[in-house]
């Protein structure tokens, strides 16, 4: 076929701060997919975006062109109304886990799905797969049937689903461009909106364990998402929520599916059941589903249910131990006083370090390495207390995990601790 575009010319306009019209950014994602447009002239438009930006409609057509790559997701055959939640990621973000039976036992219907971790940030499949026998990898036939017997779904995306971004994101990763936040917001949205839920709510991170440090600039991804999902016509919100601290009190694959069924229990940490409850009723009243309330569905033991049957019915054992790690490591406090911060991305990387994350796609984890947290800010502790104890199955990682955790907690007699709001803003269309 004689192609209409040179990509040149869009990569000369882009890099000139001129508009892409919707044929060129049509044609350009069609090419790139299609293998037409080579890499390095792909990095370099993504180079020129992430200079010179986009607009609205250019950031909104671009996500449509990566929809239209591959296929579309349709749950009409579902008896209740899909919604979803999306998180830009952190450390010890496990909330999906309780979140998708939390809403499933309320009346909603959550496909959900979800990626692997790479560096510092922990990935949905990577701690469900700690979980003896439970499979990411499902036809799009097995979701729907688990959908309809559970009421929720997590697993892998199939790779029909928004091609192009699979190649533009591994594009993004080896040409620093990963921060561009039309690219950021057309990626997350391009796969959310082909997945085909009906309501969307976005948790956007911010804070230093965050994708996005910068509140402001966490804003504006979420708004931007939030466009680009209303256009769409997908019921969309965001909250952008506090990462300058760890998630619960573990970081790590099997450990944060433990603390996960806690919160399912009716117990768990605080600020991720707080949050648990806050992001189910956001995606209950966003799908006007009025039923139970997600507080008493924690409670009355139905989310559990709906977390036994969802796991079972992805080949999962949920009455099966979890796997631990062989050597661990104690941290102590070398004086007294009030802990008044503990930083999120010395702990993530501490975490990855033990091995519970990877460094390259592919790379095999550890399903017990991790951190339990035994203080948080705020905590009045003494010398000598424990403040983390560190799991991994080879002794020789504890020294990069050390030296990751330096400074990753401030003790100060009489000092006090101000952490970020755990909900910083929240955004609607």
């Amino acid at each position: 076929m004689i192609e209409p575009f040179a990509a040149v010319e869009v990569i000369a306009a882009k890099r000139d701060r001129n508009e892409l019209s919707n044929e060129m950014i049509d044609w350009i994602i069609s090419a790139y997919t299609r293998g037409v447009v080579a890499d390095e002239q792909m990095s370099a438009l993504l180079m020129a975006i992430l200079l010179n930006g986009m607009n609205s409609r250019e950031i909104s057509r671009w996500t449509n062109a990566m929809i239209n790559s591959g296929e579309r997701m349709n749950w009409s055959a579902l008896d209740r109304p899909t919604t979803d939640k999306h998180s830009t990621g952190g450390v010890g973000d496990k909330i999906t886990l309780p979140l998708a039976p939390l809403v499933a036992a309320c009346g909603g219907a959550v496909p959900q799905l979800s990626g692997r971790g790479l560096g510092h940030t922990g990935g949905t499949l990577d701690k469900l797969e700690s979980i003896p026998g439970w499979r990411a990898e499902l036809t799009n036939a097995e979701m729907l049937k688990v959908l309809q017997d559970c009421g929720a779904v997590i697993c892998a995306a199939t790779a029909g689903l928004a091609p192009a971004d699979k190649k533009l994101y591994a594009l993004r990763d080896v040409t620093a461009t990963v921060e561009a936040i039309p690219l950021i917001a057309s990626s997350i949205m391009s796969k959310k909106i082909a997945e085909g839920t009906s309501v969307l709510i976005l948790d956007v991170k911010t804070g230093n364990g965050a994708f996005m440090s910068d509140p402001a600039r966490a804003g504006e991804l979420a708004r931007t998402m939030v466009q680009l999902g209303t256009d769409a016509g997908v019921k969309t919100r965001a909250l952008v929520t506090a990462m300058d601290v760890p998630l619960g009190l573990t970081v790590g694959n099997a450990l944060e599916v433990r603390e996960s069924v806690e919160v399912l229990a009716g117990g768990g940490p605080a600020d991720v059941r707080e949050l648990t409850i806050l992001l189910a009723r956001e995606m209950l009243s966003a799908a006007n589903i009025k039923g139970k309330d997600p507080a008493d569905a924690l409670k009355d033991g139905s989310a559990m249910d709906h977390w036994r049957a969802m796991i079972s019915a992805q080949g999962g054992n949920p009455d099966a131990p979890l796997p631990t790690a062989k050597e661990s490591h104690q941290v102590r406090a070398q004086h007294s006083g009030t802990m008044t911060s503990m930083h999120a991305l010395k702990v993530g990387v501490a975490s990855w370090r033990l091995g519970a994350g990877r460094s390259r796609q592919g790379e095999k984890l550890q399903a017990g390495a991790g951190i339990e947290i035994h203080a948080k800010p705020g905590e009045v502790v003494k010398e000598g207390d424990l403040l983390f104890t560190l799991h991994t199955d080879e002794s020789a990682r504890f020294e990069r995990a050390l030296e990751s955790l330096e400074g990753a907690v401030t003790i100060v007699q009489g000092g006090t601790a101000n952490p970020l709001p755990l909900i910083i803003e929240r955004i609607e269309p």
